[in-house]
């Protein structure tokens, strides 16, 4: 209150003053002018109360404990010190396409196409505020994760001569499931010609869902978003090795020859290079570009005809290749005047295996989706309002792609039609498959849908694709699409008012599995021709399932 009674001292001092102006005008002055004074003095006196007491409101307001509102909201997906666990990363390097602004929004009302719900009905504008101060401030040391660090945390669990020469189990080693089930952080492997588990086992936290296989199917690698990269085998039933390779990390993938294993990293932003048969470390390869400029990694991926993995980079327009392949060619970083064998006159190349061959692309591409032969890579931004196709070969656009409304081009699907190979993907900000034809690029059809979609998935001995509607009212239903006319024929809702998600199909097309995503959920099982549900597998929230043939034979109607 000592504000306040100040300003009435003042009041009181500006009373009298007006008293007497007041007497001087009487003696001197007309009425008019006495009034006119007086009311300005009054008027100061009762803005000088008014400020006053606002000043005196404000300061009365607490101050945003952000460390507790960061912590009661955000550390149990993003990390008590922000590096990253389900979420990304909150730091001012991982932040560098994110405006403040958007920032504010984004907290405020959820992102599309992620785990990021908006926290508008739980949080103040202060609150709000206060949280995207405190990611674009800097930590006072970002952790670094080293060569030194990844082989301190290198773990063998069974050497190699300790694995049988044979399956352990009676189902067939090509048609087993990898299932994700992020609601108890657990892994369960799954018979898929009796539909039945055959190994349940405790997985590191945060497990990303892409489950890769070695190339004849009998190791299964998973890669969690805190860093760890572990290796299971699938004919004994046991784990074989692990390390961490970050502390936030997007993915991985494996080589076609079985000898690699790629780790795309968000924090800190470095491609990691490691030896397949037991994870030790081979290459970190920076994500830079010079001059202090580092990028996160969106993606990395195999591409078999290449032999070479693809990184998407998050924060530079460009695409890198590292080839894998024994007899490649030099990589040179500038311009080369004589490729003689033997007068090769040009910048000192990077050393094979992984040298960086950089595509250079006019926007950034957050999604992104390789043509069966991998020689074209059709891609998107999320900003963007279309999509663009780059070729590797001659590391150029080659084309554009009518694709409005956010297509999720990493769930996309390849199967024919009439006399023509198309791609079919959803939106993540419309209700709607595209449909594209893969030697012209143009949309043959858009096919409405009850709401935006996230994945899709079909196979080659099915004539159906599957499609969720992953947001809105509709997330418990899933479409079903005849790939000979482009209609949809069904809709199903295994379990109402629960979100259904991510199809995959089992290594005949024979059964399609369907994931409840609850804690309750379950893998509900439908006949790929009949369209009926035949069986119901209580799970915990099971994200993903992966079918070890689908997955190592690279079938269109699947992820890769």
């Amino acid at each position: 209150m000592e504000p306040v009674r100040a300003a009435f001292a003042v009041v009181a001092r500006t009373a009298l003053s007006t008293q007497a102006a007041a007497t001087g005008f009487a003696a001197g002055g007309t009425a008019r002018r006495r009034l006119r004074a007086a009311v300005a003095i009054f008027a100061t006196a009762a803005s000088v109360i008014l400020l006053s007491g606002i000043a005196h409101a404000e300061s009365a307001k607490p101050a945003v404990d952000v460390e507790a509102v960061y912590a009661e909201h955000c550390a149990v997906c993003h990390h008590p010190r922000r590096l990253g666990g389900i979420g990304p990363a909150l730091l001012p390097g991982n932040l560098k396409r994110l405006r403040k602004k958007k920032a504010a929004a984004v907290i405020a009302s959820g992102r599309a196409a992620t785990q990021m719900e908006g926290f508008k009905d739980k949080l103040n504008p202060a609150q709000i505020q206060a949280l995207v101060k405190l990611i674009y401030t800097p930590l006072a040391q970002v952790p670094d994760w080293t060569l030194a660090d990844m082989e301190e945390s290198h773990v063998i669990h069974t050497e190699a001569e300790d694995l049988p020469a044979e399956p352990k189990h009676g189902a067939d080693p090509l048609n087993l499931f990898t299932v994700v089930e992020t609601g108890d952080h657990h892994v369960t492997i799954l018979d898929g010609d009796k539909m039945e588990p055959i190994w349940r086992f405790s997985s590191r936290f945060a497990l990303h869902g892409g489950a890769k296989y070695s190339p004849d199917g009998r190791f299964v690698y998973l890669g969690s978003r805190d860093g760890w990269v572990s290796k299971y085998d699938l004919h004994s039933l046991q784990p074989v090795a692990e390390i961490r390779a970050g502390i936030n990390t997007r993915n991985i993938a494996v080589s076609s020859d079985g000898k690699w294993v790629a780790v795309g990293n968000f924090l800190p932003h470095t491609i990691v290079i490691l030896h397949a048969a037991d994870l030790t470390p081979f290459r970190v390869i920076p994500v830079s570009i010079g001059k202090g400029k580092t990028s996160r990694v969106s993606a990395v991926y195999n591409a078999p005809p290449r032999q070479s993995f693809i990184a998407v980079l998050k924060d530079f327009k460009e695409v890198w290749e590292l080839s894998y392949d024994p007899d490649a060619d030099p990589v040179y970083p500038g311009f080369v005047h004589n490729y003689r064998e033997g007068q090769v006159e040009g910048i000192a190349p990077e050393p094979q295996p992984f040298a960086r061959r950089r595509i250079k692309l006019q926007d950034y591409m957050d999604d992104f989706f390789f043509d069966p032969d991998y020689i074209d890579i059709m891609g998107a931004s999320r900003d963007g309002k279309g999509g663009s196709v780059y070729n590797l070969d001659a590391r150029r656009k080659v084309s554009d792609l009518a694709l409005d409304g956010m297509p999720h081009l990493g769930s996309g699907i390849v199967f024919p039609y009439k006399d023509s190979t198309v791609m079919a993907t959803p939106h993540l900000r419309e209700g709607a498959v595209s449909v594209i034809d893969m030697n012209s690029w143009k949309t043959v059809k858009k096919i409405k849908t009850l709401g935006p979609g996230f994945f899709m998935r079909s196979h080659k001995n099915t004539p159906y694709a599957w499609v969720d509607v992953f947001f809105g009212k509709d997330r418990d239903a899933l479409h079903v699409i005849d790939k000979r006319t482009l209609e949809i024929v069904k809709t199903v809702r295994p379990k109402p008012g629960t979100t259904a998600a991510h199809v995959e199909f089992d290594r005949y097309g024979k059964y399609a599995l369907v994931s409840v995503w609850d804690l309750d959920g379950a893998l509900v099982i439908y006949d790929a021709q009949t369209l009926e549900e035949v069986k119901r597998i209580p799970m915990k929230k099971p994200v993903g399932k992966y079918n070890v043939w689908n997955k190592i034979t690279y079938e269109a109607g699947t992820s890769h």
